[in-house]
């Protein structure tokens, strides 16, 4: 091995010797587990005495308390724990021998009858137990000390950031609570696609590996097929092709899959995300606006239990419907001063030097990448509570619809939740010439310096022309949702592999 073991780690190994010597393998083939130990508690009742049903569970030994011939421990698994008590003289000296060598840890497999200590605990009393899994690492279990009024002070376990992330096996294995968040994740996810096909929605899934990247702004990761002799993308998002099933006649398709963009890693952005999109045939931003509202709802009260409310960072969130609606054009002005529509650029990068940002780097900003500037800096920290922001400029807003009323505008939305972006969504452009020079103003932007603008996609503008009827599209966030949701504060306590950079 090419590390240096430490002193628990050696004598861990030592152990495993000894139980080989003894004719005991360290790592079993299965185990036939009758109930989990939240199952067995629920079997046992107080008249039963010590004649409890017999059950085998298995797990990990959580506390182990060897005394001369008897030991008690906890053996713990996925649903809780469970106290079982051992004695020398109905196991048997070979088997007492190997309980001798046991740690903290080692996944071990216990059959026998229920009872009640003289304490109260319901307890597994070992008619046998087997050796399942050696761990030969010891985990960073914290240390629970009770105090005389009967409260606990929890020292050590896993507190760097750092070590959950990147060791997320240890993170979950010593904290119930961290496994929680992820079994409250798959319930979202599972809510979400319940929601979605009871309205009529049909699950796809599109390429991951695109010879075109588009359907948002940014950088792609970048990789070569050998057969083919030609790069490849990994999808910043499923847009484009989603739209094309439209075209096909697939009238309400979603996918939740993940997209990749090489991009900066922050609270709320990590390389590798979950992302749902949905389009909705005959519907435009407005019908999104409803089904957003109604998929939060729907979410919220599922992690409270029915209330409408969330409290986060000291502030009550309210989701019930209808949310606010602030338009981008008003609402930059009415935060900065500036008419982003009729400003010249200069203004604008004044202002937003005057905001702060540093000169030089302002000075590159044009077009679409300044009027995002603008919004940042000014508008979307002040979106805490549930709010659309609607109208967006042309600019900033390639693939959706020009707005019916409002010329220079196009009909998108964006869900801010906490100053977060939690979903994106337009009536989206259906006219393949306005698609058309919408890509080759892109194409422009690109050549300028604007290295996030999307490329040419002919064969989109092709599907276009076959005839795409008005449609309503909407991208969610689920990393962020499941953030709100559970009130964790990174994008990397909800996934659980996050991006990190190498140990070394």
């Amino acid at each position: 091995m090419s590390e240096e073991l430490s002193q628990p780690e050696r004598h861990r190994r030592e152990k495993r010797a000894a139980l080989e010597a003894l004719g005991v393998r360290p790592f079993a083939w299965r185990f036939e587990r009758s109930h989990t130990t939240a199952d067995a508690l629920a079997l046992y009742r107080d008249e039963m005495g010590d004649a409890g049903p017999e059950v085998a569970i298995a797990g990990r030994i959580q506390a182990w308390r060897p005394k001369g011939k008897v030991c008690f421990g906890h053996v713990e698994d996925a649903s809780g724990r469970l106290q079982v008590y051992l004695r020398a003289d109905e196991l048997g000296a070979e088997a007492w021998a190997m309980i001798q060598l046991l740690d903290l840890d080692d996944h071990v497999g216990v059959s026998g009858r229920l009872m009640k200590t003289r304490s109260g605990e319901v307890t597994l009393r070992a008619g046998r137990l087997e050796l399942l899994s050696k761990s030969l690492k010891p985990l960073p279990r914290p240390k629970v000390e009770v105090l005389e009024d009967g409260s606990t002070r929890t020292h050590g376990g896993v507190s760097d950031p750092e070590f959950r992330y990147r060791q997320r096996y240890a993170d979950l294995a010593v904290h119930p609570e961290v496994r929680e968040v992820f079994r409250l994740r798959s319930r979202i996810t599972s809510r979400v696609r319940a929601f979605l096909d009871r309205r009529g929605f049909l699950e796809v899934e599109t390429p991951v590996l695109q010879p075109l990247y588009g359907g948002a702004a940014a950088r792609p990761f970048v990789t070569h097929h050998n057969a083919l002799d030609m790069p490849l993308y990994l999808r910043i998002a499923d847009e484009l092709y989603l739209k094309r099933l439209i075209v096909g006649g697939l009238e309400r398709v979603y996918e939740i899959g993940h997209d990749f963009r090489n991009e900066g890693m922050d609270r709320t952005h990590n390389p590798e995300f979950t992302m749902l999109e949905l389009y909705q045939a005959y519907a435009d931003y407005g019908d999104m606006m409803a089904l957003a509202e109604a998929l939060l709802v729907e979410l919220v009260e599922e992690v409270t239990g029915g209330a409408r409310t969330l409290d986060r960072d000291g502030v009550r969130l309210d989701f019930t419907p209808p949310f606010r609606r602030v338009g981008f054009v008003e609402g930059i002005r009415d935060a900065s001063g500036c008419d982003v529509l009729s400003a010249p650029e200069d203004a604008l990068r004044r202002r937003l030097v005057q905001a702060g940002l540093p000169g030089e780097e302002v000075a590159g900003f044009t077009g679409g990448k300044l009027l995002d500037a603008m919004f940042t800096a000014f508008l979307e920290p002040a979106l805490v509570q549930p709010t659309f922001v609607i109208d967006y400029p042309t600019p900033l807003s390639p693939l959706a619809k020009a707005h019916r009323d409002r010329p220079g505008l196009t009909e998108r939305f964006e869900l801010f939740i906490q100053g977060r972006e939690i979903a994106n969504a337009f009536s989206e452009l259906n006219d393949p010439d306005d698609q058309r020079a919408r890509f080759e103003d892109q194409v422009r932007q690109r050549a300028a310096g604007n290295d996030e603008a999307q490329p040419y996609d002919a064969d989109y503008v092709r599907a276009l022309e076959y005839g795409m009827p008005p449609t309503g599209g909407m991208g969610i966030g689920l990393d962020r949702v499941v953030m709100l949701l559970t009130g964790q504060p990174s994008i990397r306590d909800v996934i659980l592999f996050p991006a990190m950079r190498p140990e070394d």
